[in-house]
C-alpha cells in the first residue's frame, strides 16, 4: 500500500456506499486484500505503508499492535458484511500483503481468512495468498497455512546476489527463497510465487542472470520481475542523492527486461501481464486480475485501498488509528472517490493494455485510435489483434508501456 493517500471527499463514519455501486454486483468477482502493515525491518527501496515495532512504539499503545491486529482487521471484515449488505457474492480472492504478514502467527491469518469465510463464503475455488519473506517461514509455518486453507504464497526474492540484497536492506541469503519454494510445495502449496526486482544500483547484467537462473531452477509456477523504482522519500533515495550508490538508467531497465523475458520463455513461463510470468493459465494470479480488470475489491487494513462499483475508498494510514476508529464502531476510511464514466474508461486503457489480451480499441477516443494507429505502424502493437478490435502489446511495446498508454488514453 502506497504511503500517501489521496485527496478525497469525506467517508461515511459508517462506512456505507451510494446504492448505485452494488448496481449489476453478481456480474463482478469480489476480492478481499488484507494489508498487515508490520516489518521487522524497513528496506531502503520500500515507500509502503510499513511500520517497524521501532516506529510504532509510543505512537497507538496497544491498539497497534501486532498481538491484538488480526481481532482488529477482523473487526473490519465484519464492517464490510454490514456494508456489502445482502451481496450474495462468495469471495473469489483473498491476498495478504504487507508489510510482512509471516511475521504474524500462522494462526492470526488463518483467523482473518477463516473470518472471510463466516462473513460471506469463500468460492469453491477460491484462490488465498499471503506474501512471505523467506527469514519469516519455516516448514512448520507454512504447513499451517497451508491447512487453513491457503493455497497460493508469494516469497520475496528480489535477487540471488548478497551485495544486491545488501543495497535493497533484504535480510535473507541468497537459497534462502529457492528452499522456500520446496517447502512450500512439500507442505501441499501448488502455486507458488518469486518475487524479483532488477536494476538495483551496482547490479550487473551478470547479476540479473544469475537471479534468474535461481529463481527458474527453484521451480515455481509464477514469477514477478519489477524495475526498481526509487521514490522520494525512502532511504535509497537519500543514498543516491548523496552519490553513496549510482542511479540506474531506463536503458538498463530495458536490457534487463529483455533477459527476463528471454529466460522466461526458454524455461516454459508466458507473460500474462507486462511484469508477470506463469507456467500456466491456472497459475496466473487472479487476485491481481481483479485490480487489473477493474472488478471489485475490499482492502481490510491500514491505508489499505478499496473499489466497490465504481466507488473508490483508502483506509487511515496509522495502525493506532486505524484500530481506533474500528474499536469506536467507525469506518476507518479515510477519504473516498466516486468515478465518473470517463475516469473508469481511463482506468480500463491504463490497466488492461498490460494484458495477454490487451484492451478494446472501442474504449479508445477518435485521438486514442489515432494515436494506436501510429502504435501499429512503429511496431509497438501486434498487428492480429489490432485486426481484431484489441490493442495487443508487442515485446518492444511492453517496454515502452507507459508511453504508449499516455498516448491512448488521449
Amino acid at each position: 500500500m502506497p504511503s500517501v493517500l489521496p485527496d478525497g471527499e469525506p467517508m461515511p463514519e459508517d462506512g456505507s456506499l451510494p446504492s448505485h455501486a452494488l448496481a449489476g454486483a453478481g456480474e463482478r468477482p469480489l476480492g478481499f486484500y488484507l494489508h498487515v502493515p508490520y516489518c521487522a525491518t524497513r528496506c531502503g527501496y520500500c515507500d509502503f505503508n510499513t511500520y517497524t515495532a521501532t516506529e510504532l512504539r509510543g505512537t497507538g499503545g496497544v491498539l497497534a499492535s501486532r498481538e491484538n491486529y488480526a481481532d482488529t482487521l477482523i473487526d473490519e471484515v465484519r464492517l464490510a458484511r454490514k456494508v456489502l449488505g445482502d451481496d450474495p457474492r462468495a469471495v473469489r480472492t483473498v491476498f495478504v500483503g504487507g508489510g510482512t504478514p509471516t511475521l504474524l502467527p500462522a494462526r492470526d491469518l488463518v483467523r482473518m481468512v477463516a473470518a472471510i469465510r463466516d462473513e460471506f463464503g469463500l468460492a469453491e475455488d477460491a484462490e488465498v495468498t499471503t506474501e512471505a519473506n523467506p527469514d519469516s517461514v519455516d516448514p512448520e509455518y507454512l504447513a499451517e497455512l497451508r491447512a487453513g486453507g491457503f493455497n497460493r504464497v508469494s516469497f520475496g526474492m528480489q535477487s540471488a546476489r548478497q551485495h544486491v540484497l545488501k543495497v535493497l536492506d533484504r535480510t535473507h541469503t541468497p537459497g534462502r527463497p529457492e528452499a522456500c519454494v520446496a517447502e512450500a510445495r512439500a507442505a501441499g502449496f501448488e502455486h507458488v510465487n518469486l518475487d524479483l526486482i532488477y536494476g538495483t544500483p551496482g547490479e550487473s547484467d551478470e547479476d540479473w542472470r544469475a537471479t534468474l537462473d535461481a529463481a527458474l531452477g527453484a521451480g515455481p509456477d509464477h514469477i514477478s520481475a519489477y524495475a526498481l523504482i526509487v521514490e522520494e522519500g525512502t532511504q535509497l533515495a537519500r543514498r543516491i542523492r548523496r552519490g553513496e550508490v549510482p542511479m540506474t538508467d531506463d536503458d538498463v531497465h530495458a536490457d534487463r527486461y529483455l533477459i527476463a523475458d528471454e529466460a522466461m520463455a526458454q524455461a516454459g513461463y508466458h507473460w500474462y501481464e507486462v511484469s508477470n510470468w506463469a507456467t500456466t493459465e491456472a497459475g496466473r494470479c487472479l487476485h491481481n486480475e481483479l485490480y487489473w480488470r477493474g472488478a471489485d475489491w475490499w482492502g481490510a487494513g491500514p491505508g489499505a485501498h478499496s473499489h466497490v462499483g465504481g466507488v473508490r475508498w483508502w483506509n487511515v494510514k496509522h495502525p493506532g488509528a486505524y484500530a481506533a476508529a474500528l474499536a469506536g464502531g467507525r469506518s476507518p476510511g479515510a477519504g473516498r472517490e466516486l468515478l465518473s464514466p470517463e475516469d473508469r474508461r481511463v482506468e480500463r486503457i491504463l490497466l488492461e493494455l498490460r494484458l495477454l489480451d490487451g484492451c478494446p480499441l472501442t474504449l479508445l477516443a477518435p485521438a486514442g485510435l489515432a494515436a494506436a494507429g501510429k502504435a501499429l505502424a512503429d511496431g509497438l502493437l501486434e498487428p492480429g489483434p489490432y485486426a481484431a478490435g484489441r490493442a495487443v502489446l508487442t515485446l518492444r511495446g511492453r517496454l515502452l508501456a507507459d508511453a504508449v498508454v499516455r498516448d491512448l488514453v488521449d
